[in-house]
């Protein structure tokens, strides 16, 4: 079948990413791989939580947990695009230990499995959660399901797929959504893609300050530390680079990039929606967006605050998703 114009774009930009993280792999050098491990390792332990492991068809589902399941109902994390189940840890940091909390890997990240022979749409990644949590048990009641950025997307189209499950959903800056003027990501990776010196050998070269400033392009004002945060989930999280390709050409194509907008009227559970007013990424009218589409939804829009919520205002959304998921289960506020 003959590529067209469009699906030639989304090959290019996703080959950019992918050569971005393999970059960034590289520069971050053996020891700073080490420090990272080593100190993601003490804030599981930190937060208490324990790792654990389920298969179910050809998926081995990597996730942690903490607490056990009670009266009030559970919080199932869904991660961003090449996080893993590790960026929720500074968020766990401000949740109380007695609501049961469950952060998966998204099938194709972190130690979950990979297979490039699988899509990975947004409705298809929906389904392989809902596996997940028929097999862990945690579809026996409501849960508060939580997403990020494409975790986001993900966590809206299961909403739509499967409402008796979702008692309340919060989304942080999620993707899926059609802007008036593009994607500002994929607006800056064209500017990126015509700087491009292209080799004869080489699809891509891109320097490592072209890299940094795609990674600062999803955080506001970003210290040198948050810079390296973001390096080690990326690195941590990062597929190899043809499921890197394949993964961002299935969530962008036709039938998934839109998918949070196309299914937002199906959301029956009580929503709300997290945006950072700086989002570089993606742009925060979406919020508008979304509490036009879903009838019970919410906006909180944070200042100074980009993409990565979870990195530059950790505490401000860990509280926002606390309170919304206390006044909608009923529950007082734990100390």
């Amino acid at each position: 079948m003959e590529l067209t114009c469009i699906k030639i774009l989304y090959i290019v930009l996703g080959s950019i990413l992918a050569y971005i993280t393999s970059i960034l792999g590289a520069r971050y050098n053996l020891w700073h791989k080490i420090l990272f491990k080593m100190w993601t390792r003490f804030r599981r332990m930190k937060r208490g939580v324990e790792v654990k492991h389920i298969k179910h068809n050809n998926y081995n589902f990597s996730y942690f947990t903490r607490g056990k399941p009670g009266a009030q109902p559970s919080i199932l994390m869904l991660h961003g695009y090449l996080f893993s189940k590790d960026m929720w840890l500074d968020t766990l940091k401000y949740i109380p230990e007695d609501i049961h909390v469950v952060c998966v890997d998204l099938p194709g990240h972190g130690a979950t499995t990979r297979l490039l022979g699988d899509s990975y749409r947004a409705s298809d990644q929906a389904e392989r959660i809902h596996e997940f949590v028929e097999c862990i048990g945690l579809g026996k009641k409501p849960f508060h399901l939580v997403g990020f950025s494409i975790g986001g997307m993900i966590a809206g189209v299961y909403a739509a797929l499967y409402p008796s499950y979702v008692h309340c959903l919060s989304l942080l800056s999620p993707g899926g959504l059609r802007y008036q003027e593009g994607y500002k990501i994929v607006q800056h990776l064209r500017e990126m893609e015509m700087s491009i010196n292209v080799g004869s050998n080489k699809l891509l070269s891109l320097t490592k300050r072209q890299a940094e400033e795609l990674l600062k392009l999803g955080l506001y004002h970003p210290s040198v530390s948050q810079l390296q945060q973001l390096k080690g989930y990326l690195d941590e999280g990062r597929p190899e680079t043809m499921f890197f390709i394949k993964n961002f050409l299935d969530l962008s194509s036709v039938e998934s990039r839109y998918s949070l907008q196309d299914n937002a009227s199906k959301i029956t559970a009580p929503t709300e929606i997290i945006w950072g007013k700086c989002d570089k990424v993606l742009d925060s009218s979406g919020a508008d967006v979304l509490a036009k589409a879903i009838p019970q939804c919410q906006v909180y829009l944070l200042d100074r605050c980009g993409h990565f919520i979870t990195i530059n205002r950790p505490q401000k959304s860990a509280e926002l998703i606390l309170e919304f998921h206390n006044s909608v289960c009923g529950t007082k506020k734990t100390n």
